[in-house]
């Protein structure tokens, strides 16, 4: 099996375990492959360790990438995996993390049973943008898979985010941004601005306003197949907008298209997890004594 490990940061929690992730790969004969700069951050013994090759780009050769890290790390991983339909594992050294699941205590049962094939997998639906005028810094990574937002620039002061859903005026909304969700990211950005969580199995987004001015403005669940057009305007003559955890300037005169992107991402879950179970655990559901 030939695996792809990917990881952002070096420090003493997340190395641990990617010690033991690497042990138990290279015992199960994998053919490992680090991604080249976290490799290059590495003590000096792993990176002349034979076994351990480096990957700048992914290719449909791989079977599998593990992420190590938290939430923010997988969102970093999809870049690389793109439209491979490469399985993602999520190590868990983070805090919340709903998309890395395997905590750092249980990494050599858990890879194990990946490896022998013991594990499902759950399809994550994406979003795509593109914008008019085109913007170069999205030509390569015109995709998220949490969420796609707007949001106000080196002001104060609210911005107006005029949106259409195919074709048809929805609403102007007066806030600091919109956020544009996918299921995978309720539980993200959208769920602290006041959105639902939707399960990821539902076909649908959701449009939550960050910091809404006119107060009647509340989360819209709309099916995936609708095309959303939004355009901006404030008292600056830019803004800013985000994939996930990138970042571009947009003028004020852009128009932004979103819509469900062509491809998706397949997350590894073990056969004892489950989205509701993961759910109850991280939001302390259940938890009330009267219960």
């Amino acid at each position: 099996m030939k695996v792809a490990v990917y990881s952002q940061h070096y420090y003493d929690k997340s190395f641990k375990s990617f010690e033991d992730l690497i042990e138990v790969l290279l015992s199960k004969n994998c053919e490992v492959y680090v991604e080249s700069s976290f490799l290059n951050n590495l003590p000096s013994e792993v990176k002349k360790n034979e076994s351990v090759n480096a990957f700048s780009v992914l290719d449909e050769s791989y079977d599998l990438l593990i992420s190590v890290g938290g939430d923010g790390t997988i969102l970093r991983a999809v870049t690389y995996v793109r439209d491979l339909s490469i399985p993602i594992v999520g190590i868990n050294t983070g805090r919340l993390g709903f998309l890395a699941t395997v905590q750092t205590d249980a990494i050599k049962a858990a890879i194990e049973q990946v490896i022998e094939g013991h594990y499902k997998i759950s399809e994550r639906t994406l979003l795509s943008v593109t914008t008019h005028p085109k913007n170069e810094a999205l030509q390569e990574t015109n995709f998220a898979l949490n969420e796609i937002a707007v949001s106000r620039k080196n002001t104060t002061s609210m911005i107006t985010v005029e949106t259409h859903l195919d074709k048809e005026y929805l609403t102007s909304y007066w806030a600091d941004g919109l956020i544009i969700s996918t299921p995978t990211g309720s539980t993200g950005y959208s769920l602290s601005c006041g959105g639902p969580v939707i399960t990821p199995e539902a076909n649908s987004f959701v449009l939550t306003p960050i910091a809404p001015h006119n107060l009647n403005a509340r989360p819209l669940v709309i099916p995936d197949k609708t095309t959303i057009e939004l355009k901006v305007d404030g008292r600056e003559d830019q803004h800013l907008m985000s994939l996930d955890s990138r970042i571009v300037t947009l003028s004020n005169a852009t128009i932004i298209t979103i819509k469900k992107a062509d491809f998706k991402i397949k997350m590894v879950e073990l056969m004892n997890e489950s989205f509701i179970d993961t759910l109850r655990q991280k939001m302390l559901w259940g938890e009330d004594r009267r219960n």
